[in-house]
């Protein structure tokens, strides 16, 4: 029998894969106790509410990914390295090891658009993660900007929102067109601009080519 926090990660886990996969509105509560292997009761011993466990689910993705993100700005890497590192993590959240790629989003930024006026948890959590991937945007601007790789002095609070939100529009255009290739080059490019990166430290081979499906190679924790 599974420990009762091993039943709530598990709803957790489940719950944002399925939501990535689909939306918020289309996985309901038995969707997610049947993938996850669990009865109702089980779930409602845990969550009140599928926001509810939405809402930790966010917090504990969250917490994740500041230790991802941490080790990808990390001060042994350079400013350009840092921006390779953080490259390369947002292609490796879309990429799907099943021969092939998917762009899908975020599934807790994707859940807070769709999410009704009324859904004020899930909104609310939805921000909170969103605030936390400005403050690494904006992390990230100040690191080249202090290593002389920007065109001009910036901003890096209000870059980094700009960062963010045409990351986000980037990913939900991309699970319309489908197209893995265009998003990376769109990706590189559209960052190179808002950031001002100068024209000699732009790098434009780090994208997979079309024809390859191959899995991107993880920099974290080299």
């Amino acid at each position: 029998m599974s420990a009762p926090i091993d039943t709530r990660l598990k709803l957790m886990q489940t719950a944002t894969q399925l939501i990535w996969d689909s939306n918020y509105d289309n996985v309901g509560i038995a969707d997610i106790c049947k993938q996850a292997g669990v009865t109702k009761g089980a779930f409602y011993h845990h969550f009140s509410s599928k926001a509810e466990l939405f809402a930790s689910a966010c917090k504990y993705d969250c917490g994740e990914m500041n230790k991802e993100m941490d080790k990808v700005l990390s001060p042994r890497f350079t400013a350009l390295q840092q921006f390779e590192n953080f490259f390369a993590i947002m292609l490796e959240k879309q990429y799907r090891g099943d021969g092939g790629t998917q762009i899908c989003g975020c599934p807790f930024f994707t859940a807070g658009a769709q999410a009704g006026c009324e859904e004020l948890e899930v909104r609310a959590a939805s921000r909170e993660l969103s605030d936390n991937g400005v403050i690494y945007f904006a992390a990230l601007a100040r690191n080249l900007q202090a290593e002389g790789c920007l065109q001009r002095p910036v901003d890096a609070e209000q870059l980094g929102r700009l960062l963010h939100q045409f990351v986000q529009g980037l990913m939900m255009h991309g699970r319309i067109f489908q197209d893995f290739a265009q998003f990376c080059l769109d990706l590189r490019e559209g960052l190179y601009q808002l950031l001002g990166v100068k024209e000699e430290y732009r790098n434009y081979n780090g994208c997979p080519s079309a024809a390859s499906n191959e899995p991107l190679q993880k920099v974290v924790g080299k």
